[in-house]
């Protein structure tokens, strides 16, 4: 029986490769290493060419914020001039002449760095409490409470109904104005960093964990990194509550006080009836907006989230 199957396998196994024999006393040829091979590329499309010179400037953000902004201001000067009120609504060139000979005296920039300066201490104290507040909250269940509840509390209370309070706990100066942005600045400050902490991944946190941080380290290390984007959302909506409402109080403070920054200026002039400088005043106002958006949290952003891969 054995032989009859040992038979049977070889016999089967010369059926299924027939050429197996042959095929070994045959060299096999080299392999090249590199094959090139010539085709038509006519039947390919392109993959790959260069970009217009109107693809280049569109690529480009900045141009086309110019483009945006230079179409609003055409269309101020066209409604300006067929509505032909300077009283009601100044053209945007006589807003510009305006602006330029407000600079040319010196006034307009003195409002503006005397409206800058408190805005900055306002600004500066209002990240710390947030900074003390959030530390609380993430080392601690009070904390955390005492933060949630004087955020549903207090967030939704408009800064500016507030300044009655203020004139008469801190009298008719800076004090009342640093109070009012202040809390502008805390809570939203507060609540999109809390937020942000708290969206950090636990693998992260282990991680942190596992190289021996703790304290002050951990918190630079790990969460600060992580939850920078929740973090840096809060510092541009702080700053725009306080521009706004340092902007407002500052209308009262130059009705109660005869003294103040840009909104001092805009009232003045109102009072004046020349819209051409409240509109300049105005024109300010967006113009420092702007460039603390696009120089100030733009570069940040770059050097931070973009460059750590947070961001597209």
């Amino acid at each position: 029986m054995s032989n009859g199957t040992a038979q049977d396998t070889a016999q089967g196994t010369a059926t299924a490769y027939p050429n197996r024999e042959s095929m070994a006393g045959v060299a096999t040829a080299p392999r090249e290493e590199i094959v090139r091979e010539t085709s038509d590329t006519h039947q390919f499309s392109v993959v790959e060419k260069p970009l217009s010179t109107f693809e280049r400037l569109y690529n480009q953000g900045w141009i086309r914020k110019l483009v945006i902004l230079a179409f609003l201001a055409i269309v101020w000067e066209v409604y300006g001039r067929i509505l032909n009120n300077a009283l009601l609504f100044p053209t945007f060139s006589a807003t510009v002449e305006a602006f330029v000979t407000s600079i040319a005296s010196g006034e307009l920039p003195g409002k503006a760095w005397a409206s800058i300066h408190v805005l900055l201490m306002g600004y500066a104290c209002g990240i710390a409490l947030a900074a003390v507040l959030t530390a609380a909250a993430i080392t601690s269940r009070i904390g955390t409470d005492f933060l949630e509840t004087m955020t549903s509390m207090l967030n939704p209370l408009p800064a500016i109904a507030l300044l009655p309070l203020a004139l008469i706990w801190f009298g008719l100066g800076n004090g009342s104005l640093i109070f009012v942005l202040v809390h502008s600045v805390t809570w939203s400050v507060a609540l999109n960093t809390h937020s942000g902490f708290l969206s950090v991944s636990n693998t992260l946190k282990m991680v942190g964990r596992n190289y021996g941080l703790r304290g002050g380290r951990y918190v630079t290390k790990i969460l600060v990194p992580a939850a920078f984007p929740s973090i840096l959302t809060g510092l541009k909506i702080g700053w725009a509550f306080a521009w706004r409402t340092l902007i407002a109080a500052e209308l009262v403070f130059g009705v109660s006080s005869g003294s103040g920054g840009l909104g001092w200026f805009i009232y003045e002039n109102k009072n004046l009836l020349d819209i051409a400088n409240v509109f300049a005043g105005l024109f300010t106002v967006i113009l420092i907006g702007l460039a603390v958006e696009n120089l100030i949290f733009r570069t940040l952003e770059r050097h931070t989230v973009q460059r750590w891969g947070m961001q597209s």
